[in-house]
């Protein structure tokens, strides 16, 4: 168990954490969210040791193995496969005493630690870090290459693997999804839905928290606020939060006024004033509530072109590629104002290449490219945040794209993605990746683009600017061409999913969910045939277990019918949670029904737990049965 309690936390003079308390229970699986900028990075290397707190204390991670994923990487020669394994600590301190024995002829004394190493399945490191590689988009060959060889991305993924490769009791993941795409987010999804440790991990991507985290850990106005269920447990119950919060904070208001109103009245009349003075002692007393701020900073939207075309822009039996190697084939595409493709396909697949032929860096191989006459895009990458000049401000980068626009203008519209007062006029260096992000695509939507070709765009961006980039991108005329692991983002503004796979560009037919089931399983059909030979022991159990079939069938019946039971609970309580999600149920005329549903919800929770208690119980003596 891990306790955090009255954790103060500032970095520099900004105070982050007042006071804050939180306990961490072993195995669970949390999220930690907040707007860019409100601590939960230096909340993460509090826990790893690299600050210390200012004020309060911090119980129960002296004994833990505490595993984390780095956030730089110095380049080394190192193959990549070896720095993934590398990880595990104990595993490579033996190897490396191994190979200095046997290199000094000392062959006995390096026996018993070959014997360690074959306990912690030392002989396998290779293997297993091959796999990690391949499951978060590496090619096959990049375990031998140096990790000098790499991109300051992939290298993001180089730690990230080696973080999983570490043995740990908790895991602390910062932004992992950052740098991945959709299939290596799929991927990393159900690894870490296996981990059995305690996760703790940083994200806005809210479809990857509702499938990892059964906690979420909110920072907001320097505490720390824990809510029980995934993110979409979180957005409901944290509303309902604000609404009970503003509702005690209009009355104490009120109360207030009553106060300031009978001391400014009767406070200098002799038979008033003592009931004067024992009222601002109980103003004094009075806890101030902050009222509730749900209003997000960013508020923007994408200007109507001036001109359109229609089409903007077609390929035609276009062969797109590099040199003379083709990647992908014989593609035809129109984009239409109103058009909105969602591209999904493997890491490797032709993605960024159809990307860069659709907005002309990248020159057809064959077929042909044909541009509307206003055709206008706006391009947006990972890369365009390299390209900012750091000692400009937010309001010079756009001046330098129109001169003549006003400064007034320029200063109002940089609002909107919460550039104010000196953060729209001071150099950009000291930007974290999050504001150098909101730039990159503020400058895009300042240009007034009529074909939008958005290549990750949430990468470093919290769930407030993504949740308003979502609302502008569902309003936008133009065309969309999106490219995101963020499946919210692309579920809810892209209307047609595109496939790139095996050289071809089509048409997907199923929705995003069929994409991840097909993705899934292929992951599951892999890790399967990277097994191998089961050894004779696991042989031998399963035959036993096969033979001993007749004797689980009445205990197998008992477990079907809780499985039943447990999937009606579960569809009940799905619509009991829809019905909560509806805004109109928090007004004052549904004060009945919301109660009424809120404890519906609790039983539906606590038959819920206790059907899965059952569920674990015969699991068990179907497991003792068959042993």
């Amino acid at each position: 168990m891990i306790i955090l309690r009255d954790i103060v936390l500032r970095r520099g003079s900004k105070l982050l954490l007042q006071d804050a308390n939180v306990t961490i229970q072993p195995g669970q699986r949390l999220a930690l969210i907040g707007a860019n900028g409100c601590g939960k990075s230096s909340l993460f290397a509090l826990l790893v040791g690299e600050m210390g707190a200012d004020a309060g204390d911090i119980e129960g991670m002296a004994t833990l193995r505490l595993s984390h994923m780095a956030q730089e990487i110095h380049a080394t020669s190192l193959p990549a496969g070896e720095f993934v394994w590398r990880g595990d600590t104990l595993l490579a301190n033996l190897r490396d005493e191994v190979a200095a024995l046997e290199a000094a002829g000392n062959f006995e004394k390096a026996a018993p630690l070959h014997s360690r190493l074959d306990e912690i399945d030392g002989y396998s490191a290779e293997r297993r870090a091959q796999r990690l590689l391949q499951g978060l988009g590496f090619a096959e060959d990049a375990a031998t290459r140096p990790v000098s060889d790499f991109s300051g991305g992939w290298r993001i993924r180089l730690n990230l693997a080696r973080a999983l490769m570490t043995p740990s009791d908790i895991l602390l993941l910062d932004e992992p999804t950052n740098h991945l795409d959709l299939d290596a987010t799929l991927w990393l999804q159900q690894w870490l839905q296996q981990y059995p440790g305690t996760l703790l991990m940083i994200s806005h991507d809210r479809d990857f928290i509702d499938a990892t985290c059964e906690r979420v850990l909110h920072i907001e106005q320097q505490q720390l606020f824990a809510y029980k269920g995934n993110y979409s447990d979180f957005e409901r119950m944290r509303a309902e939060r604000l609404a009970n919060q503003q509702a005690s904070y209009e009355k104490q208001q009120r109360r207030i006024a009553e106060i300031d109103d009978f001391v400014r009245r009767f406070r200098y009349k002799a038979t008033k004033a003592k009931q004067a003075q024992s009222r601002l002692k109980e103003l004094e007393r009075m806890q101030t509530l902050a009222p509730a701020h749900a209003d997000s900073p960013f508020d923007f939207s994408f200007p109507a072109p001036a001109r359109s075309s229609d089409p903007l822009l077609r390929l035609d039996e276009a062969d797109l590629g590099y040199g003379d190697s083709a990647v992908l084939c014989g593609v035809n595409l129109q984009l239409r104002p109103g058009s909105r493709y969602g591209l999904l396909g493997r890491n490797g697949a032709g993605k960024s290449t159809l990307l860069k032929s659709l907005i002309g860096e990248l020159p057809l191989l064959g077929g042909t490219r044909s541009t509307g006459e206003h055709l206008a895009i706006g391009y947006f990458d990972q890369q365009q945040l390299e390209a900012l000049d750091l000692q400009a401000s937010p309001a010079l980068h756009l001046q330098r794209l129109s001169p003549a626009a006003r400064e007034q203008d320029i200063l109002n519209f940089l609002g909107g993605f919460n550039f104010r007062g000196d953060a729209a006029t001071s150099a950009i260096a000291p930007f974290s990746g999050g504001e150098k992000a909101r730039l990159a695509l503020a400058m895009v939507v300042w240009q007034k683009p009529n074909l939008l070709v958005l290549d990750e765009p949430t990468n470093h961006l919290d769930l407030e600017m993504r949740h308003a980039m979502e609302v502008a991108l569902q309003a936008y005329d133009g065309a969309l061409v999106l490219v995101s692991h963020d499946r919210h983002m692309l579920r809810n503004t892209a209307e047609e999913l595109l496939l790139v796979h095996d050289g071809r560009v089509e048409e997907y037919r199923e929705d995003l969910e069929g994409y991840e089931r097909w993705i899934l399983s292929s992951y599951k059909q892999t890790d399967k045939a990277d097994t191998g030979p089961a050894d004779t022991s696991r042989k031998e159990k399963r035959q036993q277990a096969a033979s001993q079939r007749e004797k689980l069938r009445p205990l197998q019946r008992q477990v079907d019918k809780t499985e039943a039971q447990m999937a009606e609970v579960a569809l009940t309580l799905q619509s009991v949670r829809d019905q909560l999600s509806d805004t109109e149920l928090y007004t004052d005329g549904n004060k009945q029904l919301l109660a009424d549903l809120l404890k519906r919800e609790g039983e539906l929770k606590t038959r819920a737990a206790e059907l899965d208690d059952l569920w674990l119980e015969q699991q068990q003596q179907l497991e003792e049965l068959a042993q």
